[in-house]
């Protein structure tokens, strides 16, 4: 269930950013809401798809408990992709979709126009028919003659109440911009259209997302966001290929320190052009590749366009910052897509030895050096970098394991950044994943490092257990609740140790100390405090993990409730 009628929902659903969105749509008077039947322009790619046999654009669809391939081609695209079409493009069966967390690609036709029928059209709608349109209804609703509409949809019936059609559409300025003249043939774009059902309580609100695509060649060089369009006020600006050095805005302090700028031609040749077989991963921003580049192990991530602030963001953060427990930027590329080079961690990451098959357990004692790890990382950019960052998007999946079972904090594609000394942030658009957002960010968007301690708190609950965020009972997803609330009623109760045991991950077996599976998992609960001023700092975290991981053997529970020192640490004292 969707829970935003405003921009930030449709800026999730179609990864593009607000100020963005904005920008096509100066009739839309608050951002915060987004009226029932609105139409919302939102600009995306229209590129050639599966070695040039049709054009369109993929999305990216976030998976959560009870959601079908029917309910989001019927509900959340509004016929725009069909249940064929997702079971193409997905590894998934429409039977077995997982629950939580997963990226599905939702692939989207889009028209590029025909210059045969006029020259004076080259931006489109991609238009999902509904019960009741005819072909003069549709004209009428975009400023055609229904002649223009007709003769760029020859074989279409427009009275089928379904099926897909293009309509030509007007830019930013308003109007009907004319195909572009171009040496390498049409460079012109398209317009989508989307309809979003967005549920508060039991109101509906269904938004008209009308979408520009611009179509790119595919070794162009993608101009960057100018500073008033870019991630947290930056403006980053690569320079030539093959430098080892970039800069940006003195103002800004950007810069770009031992991180080489790829071609293109080094990358693609490095993953056997980006195929199947070096295809290592999956995220919300794009595909990541096995490479080896220059004599060493890499990971690439192609990410889209649209994805130019997560893009900046991670850049921004990586080559500015440099940890042992955070995953090493190597270099990037900005042609034909956007590139971020890592490097490449052996073995995995933390989902799937919770939950991957094939994989051993992992024992206690690692499950508490992966939490130090990642807590050390999150300490360093919450309290050592100037400015400071907030990951937000702290999760298993985003906790890569090396070889010697140590962890990396990775994907800072969602950054945010603040100066020294303050304790929060703006509200900003919502970003994240659900089940890990602390009360205080989902319900009105407050960000400070707060969000990151609770994503962490949930994120021990995990290596405890095993279980993901959202935990469907009984198998039934409409019957789901969230981990946190499954450890809380456990850890209420007056005599928690059976209940607690029920809750540990049984592939542990008994291979594990009961006195220090309680002490992590009090120190859980005090990061996913209701109250963000009650939950403690990431450095208060590290001090807690060491504390615990050298101390289990002789301190026993109710030393624990009467440790001061370790009730301080939890409190952010």
């Amino acid at each position: 269930m969707w829970l935003d009628s405003n921009l930030t929902f449709v800026s999730r659903m179609t990864q593009t950013p607000i100020p963005t969105i904005l920008s096509y749509n100066p009739s839309i008077p608050n951002q915060d809401s987004v009226q029932a039947g609105a139409r919302v322009n939102v600009p995306f790619r229209c590129d050639c798809l599966e070695n040039g046999e049709f054009l369109g654009h993929e999305f990216n669809f976030t998976t959560f408990p009870g959601v079908t391939y029917l309910t989001i081609a019927q509900t959340y695209y509004s016929n725009l992709t069909t249940v064929d079409s997702l079971q193409r493009f997905n590894t998934y069966p429409a039977s077995n979709i997982p629950d939580t967390g997963v990226t599905l690609k939702v692939v989207v036709n889009c028209s590029c126009g025909d210059e045969n029928v006029s020259k004076d059209y080259g931006l489109f709608i991609t238009w999902p028919l509904r019960p009741g349109d005819t072909l003069e209804s549709v004209a009428a609703a975009n400023n055609l003659t229904a002649d223009i509409v007709s003769r760029y949809n020859p074989s279409a019936n427009f009275n089928s109440g379904s099926g897909l059609v293009y309509i030509p559409g007007r830019d930013q300025n308003r109007i009907f911009p004319p195909i572009p003249s171009s040496k390498g043939g049409l460079s012109s774009g398209a317009i989508a259209g989307i309809v979003i059902a967005v549920v508060v309580g039991a109101v509906v609100v269904s938004g008209w997302v009308y979408v520009v695509l611009r179509r790119k060649k595919n070794k162009e060089k993608i101009k960057l966001l100018s500073a008033s369009e870019g991630t947290d006020g930056s403006n980053f600006k690569p320079q030539d290929s093959g430098s080892t050095r970039a800069s940006a805005s003195p103002a800004l302090g950007i810069t770009v320190e031992k991180s080489v700028e790829f071609s293109y031609e080094e990358l693609a040749s490095s993953t056997e052009n980006f195929s199947l077989a070096n295809k290592i991963g999956e995220g919300g921003f794009g595909a990541v590749y096995y490479a080896e580049l220059r004599g060493e192990k890499a990971a690439i991530k192609k990410m889209d366009m649209q994805a130019t602030n997560e893009f900046l963001a991670e850049l921004k953060v990586l080559t500015n910052v440099h940890h042992l427990n955070l995953v090493r930027l190597i270099g990037y590329c900005t042609e034909g897509s956007l590139f971020l080079v890592y490097e490449y961690i052996e073995n995995g990451n933390l989902s799937q030895h919770l939950r991957g098959s094939g994989r051993e357990p992992l024992p206690w004692s690692t499950r508490i050096q992966i939490a130090l790890d990642s807590a050390r990382g999150l300490e360093y950019i919450h309290e050592h970098t100037v400015p400071v960052y907030i990951h937000r998007d702290i999760k298993p999946a985003n906790i890569l394991i090396d070889k010697n079972s140590h962890a990396k904090v990775a994907d800072f594609g969602l950054a945010k950044l603040t100066d020294v000394g303050s304790n929060s942030l703006p509200t900003g658009r919502l970003v994240g994943t659900f089940g890990y957002m602390p009360p205080e960010y989902a319900q009105y968007g407050d960000v400070s490092p707060k969000v990151d301690v609770y994503a962490f708190g949930v994120v021990i609950y995990e290596l405890i257990s095993a279980k993901e965020a959202i935990v469907k009972q009984n198998g039934n997803a409409a019957d789901s609740r969230g981990l946190v609330a499954l450890f809380e009623d456990t850890l209420t109760q007056p005599d928690l140790t059976e209940d607690l045991k029920k809750l540990i991950d049984p592939r542990l077996g008994d291979n594990y100390p009961l006195d220090s599976v309680l002490k992590v998992a009090q120190l859980a609960r005090a990061c996913t405090h209701e109250n963000p001023q009650l939950r403690p700092s990431m450095r208060s975290i590290v001090v807690a993990l060491m504390t615990l991981s050298s101390s289990t053997d002789n301190w026993d529970v109710g030393n624990f409730y009467g440790n001061q020192n370790l009730l301080n640490l939890m409190s952010g004292r």
